[in-house]
């Protein structure tokens, strides 16, 4: 997706000249200019067919800088909640097990955020049903606590 709102135009005309317009759109956001653009670019392409928003995390890190990237994806987060937009949760997300079939601590917690989204993205590599089954086993449990960016507080179970 492009990074300002007047390029989301050829990609809406393209679908709409094909009747495509059951077709949706994903703004991937993976630059530090997409990110600060992304209320224009939602409102430019919203309402002309399905649309979603893709935090490409490993891009938009080397732009905004590790440091400042959970800031920017919490942002994108709200934003597109706010906007009613489905979220793709996409870069690394277990990543070592995917390729090597080992996992490390940090990557749980990242898969377990993926919570917040409505799709979460894997990468290929030859573990990637172990990592699948990972995942869906982490968000299924992760349901019970969170929903999106609200934790739940339901009864905790202690065995």
């Amino acid at each position: 997706m492009p990074y300002s709102p007047s390029a989301t135009a050829p990609w809406t005309d393209a679908l709409s000249q094909r009747q495509a317009t059951h077709l949706g759109i994903i703004a991937k956001i993976e630059t530090a200019q997409a990110f600060h653009r992304l209320p224009e670019i939602l409102l430019a392409a919203i309402g002309r067919q399905p649309l979603g928003v893709m935090v490409a995390r490993g891009d938009l890190a080397m732009e905004v800088g590790p440091e400042r990237l959970t800031e920017v994806q919490e942002e994108i987060l709200w934003l597109a909640d706010a906007a009613h937009l489905p979220v793709v949760w996409a870069t690394q997300v277990l990543e070592s097990l995917a390729k090597r079939g080992m996992i490390s601590r940090p990557e749980l917690t990242d898969a377990a955020m993926g919570e917040r989204a409505e799709c979460v993205m894997l990468n290929k590599g030859p573990y990637i049903g172990q990592a699948v089954h990972t995942l869906d086993d982490i968000l299924t449990r992760m349901q019970g606590h969170q929903r999106k960016k609200f934790a739940l507080m339901r009864a905790l179970h202690w065995s």
